[in-house]
């Protein structure tokens, strides 16, 4: 049985006192709930993420960069460690984000390196693959998530409970626009067929895979409902409380 991951991602957003107030009242709504059925996470930016590791309950919130280099130290100016992470209390890391390689050019060597480096140091990646619009309309949405994760996984050592995916189609990433679930979950199908093929089925079956793009608590409760959809990526509704907290909070 795959454990449900609901993970925010702050992106660029948010001063010092917010990130405080946020993870404070996500921490003290999970306080209240006690699931025990979920797994949550927050994703500030590097320069809070302490932050967020002292105002949150760590048995209840796990904490997570939003990117990292490959290389453990270095003359590699602006770039942060996995080591460096984990001194800041991040236990999972966003590898690959649509952001990333838009504006950053990163490509699928490059966050293979990454991510064999994160799995390597003991931090969970958070794989992220996606379409833009021009493939889905081509018909090319397969090929295109089918080369992300066979290039970005290749001879990667990993195991269902060291890495995640999250399928985050570019279309709808702070769009507005969703995929529907039937969308998400026709590719999340397809996205554990791949692994299945490089990994075996046991690991294809036991990997979450997590959703993201324009989640927000209307929507989260038909996408939960999928079979194959085992939590959600979170960006713009993850930085207000009473957002993320109805997101975590999913009924199905």
């Amino acid at each position: 049985m795959r454990r449900p991951l609901i993970a925010g991602n702050f992106k660029m957003y948010l001063n010092k006192e917010q990130v405080k107030g946020l993870c404070r009242a996500i921490s003290d709504f999970l306080g209240q709930k006690r699931y025990t059925d979920r797994d949550i996470l927050v994703c500030p930016p590097f320069v809070y993420l302490m932050t967020a590791f002292e105002s949150v309950d760590r048995s209840l919130v796990s904490i997570g960069a939003q990117n990292m280099y490959f290389e453990k130290e270095g003359a590699f100016t602006g770039e942060v460690s996995f080591e460096m992470l984990k001194d800041c209390g991040a236990t999972f890391v966003i590898i690959g984000h649509s952001e990333r390689r838009k504006y950053f050019f990163e490509t699928e060597e490059l966050l293979r390196k990454k991510i064999i480096a994160a799995i390597g140091a003991g931090l969970i990646p958070i794989y992220c693959v996606g379409e833009k619009i021009e493939d889905r309309n081509s018909n090319r949405h397969f090929d295109v998530v089918k080369r992300q994760v066979a290039e970005g996984l290749r001879d990667v050592n990993f195991k269902a409970d060291n890495l995640v995916i999250a399928y985050e189609p570019v279309w709808a990433i702070g769009t507005g626009v969703n995929a529907t679930p039937e969308q998400a979950e026709e590719m999340h199908i397809f996205i554990r067929q791949i692994i299945s093929e490089m990994r075996g089925a046991e690991v294809a079956n036991s990997l979450r895979i997590l959703y993201g793009g324009s989640v927000k608590p209307d929507n989260i409760d038909s996408l939960m409902k999928m079979a194959n959809i085992d939590g959600a990526l979170v960006g713009g509704a993850s930085l207000k409380a009473e957002q993320f907290t109805r997101i975590i909070d999913y009924r199905i």
